[in-house]
């Protein structure tokens, strides 16, 4: 049924009140597994195009609620990227400051968007990794009077992803059969939220859990030691470096440590990091869906769920974030910003009508010879 024309039947008082209610979306076969249906729920429709988008709004609302936070307040935080754009977009919206800490080797990308954002960006070194950024963050909130969000530690995270991601899903499904849903983590609010909501409502559900095979730090049995805000000391030992941005950071979070005791998920996939890179590139070519690595490990693991389920049985997993945070990273590597040598031959394939005025040759000539410098407007 083609709903478009309608409008959404309502009007918006700002940007913060569009976040949530994103699709889920089908997979073709060309991707899934014979006899069986995967489901992407595709975060990137969130107005900053990240699940980030639900944390920076659960953690300021909350805080306004409280009176902690006040007009003329900061916001700071630790991230590698995706909840740094959305707390800078809600800092925006609300009026208040923000700076963001964020580790050396993440997408510049995502620097530019907080800047834009309005947001100040104090960047790491890629020695001291996740929790480098996180003690970091903690300094300058303690050193300056400004509120530290504690995305990795605060209950509202998963509360929210209780209250909106997890509701949403069986909304979605509501009289439709869902047996598995799949997802990694990076603060680990959606699997402690989602899952718990989606596990109370029907039981029969899977939770597969995914790690990047480089880190399996849940899978380890190993925890993180502590201090007494609940932010990890220090690395955890079983942490290797991954290429899924945004996934799984050198320590185990409190809020999935605590989703983890609640409610035990039933499967794991161990992800290999070139896995994630193709199978998002994989999901751009075949089926329009441009996300990013995380959202490629997602894939990769309801992929392989789905391969070990059994006939019939329907998998829904979370693409976190939009392709675009990943311009600069390995998942772009390859492609060009001049044309290619099929390109070019395409060009070629016909007579060649445009001549750049400055130069007086032909666009192919002129595109070829960039050191002559001349501009061309068609």
């Amino acid at each position: 049924m083609d709903e478009r024309g309608h409008g959404r039947g309502r009007l918006y008082g700002s940007i913060a009140e569009t976040v949530g209610n994103t699709p889920c979306v089908k997979i073709s076969e060309d991707m899934c597994p014979p006899g069986r249906t995967i489901y992407a729920k595709c975060e990137f429709f969130n107005p900053c195009s990240s699940v980030k988008d639900r944390l920076a709004l659960a953690i300021v609302e909350d805080a306004e609620r409280r009176g902690v936070l006040k007009p003329g307040d900061t916001l700071i935080e630790a991230s590698s990227g995706n909840t740094g754009v959305a707390i800078a977009m809600m800092a925006a919206q609300r009026g208040y400051g923000c700076v963001i800490v964020m580790a050396e080797p993440f997408s510049i990308e995502r620097r530019k968007l907080m800047r834009f954002l309005g947001a100040k960006v104090i960047i790491t070194p890629k020695a001291g990794k996740g929790t480098g950024m996180v003690k970091k963050a903690a300094e300058l909130a303690a050193a300056h009077g400004w509120f530290l969000c504690h995305q990795f530690e605060t209950v509202v995270n998963a509360r929210f992803h209780e209250l909106t991601t997890g509701p949403e899903i069986l909304a979605d499904f509501t009289d439709q059969r869902l047996d598995y849903f799949v997802l990694g983590y990076g603060t680990g609010g959606t699997f402690a939220g989602a899952s718990k909501a989606i596990k109370a409502a029907r039981p029969d559900v899977k939770i597969c859990l995914a790690e990047p095979n480089t880190a399996p730090l849940v899978q380890s049995g190993v925890k993180s030691e502590r201090n007494p805000d609940g932010s990890a000391t220090g690395s955890h030992p079983a942490f290797k470096a991954h290429p899924i941005q945004g996934w799984t950071p050198d320590f185990v979070p409190k809020v999935l440590e605590d989703g983890l005791a609640t409610t035990p998920y039933d499967e794991y996939m161990a992800i290999p990091g070139s896995a994630a890179l193709d199978t998002a590139r994989s999901l751009a070519t075949t089926q329009g869906i441009l996300t990013g690595i995380s959202g490629g490990g997602s894939m990769w693991a309801a992929i392989e769920m789905a391969k070990k389920a059994p006939e019939g049985s329907v998998l829904v997993c979370m693409l976190p974030d939009t392709g675009e945070r990943y311009l600069s990273t390995p998942l772009f590597e390859g492609i060009l910003a001049e044309m290619n040598p099929s390109e070019q031959e395409i060009f070629d394939s016909t007579p060649i009508a445009v001549k750049s005025l400055c130069c007086g040759m032909s666009l192919s000539e002129s595109i070829a010879v960039k050191s002559l410098g001349c501009g061309m407007s068609l």
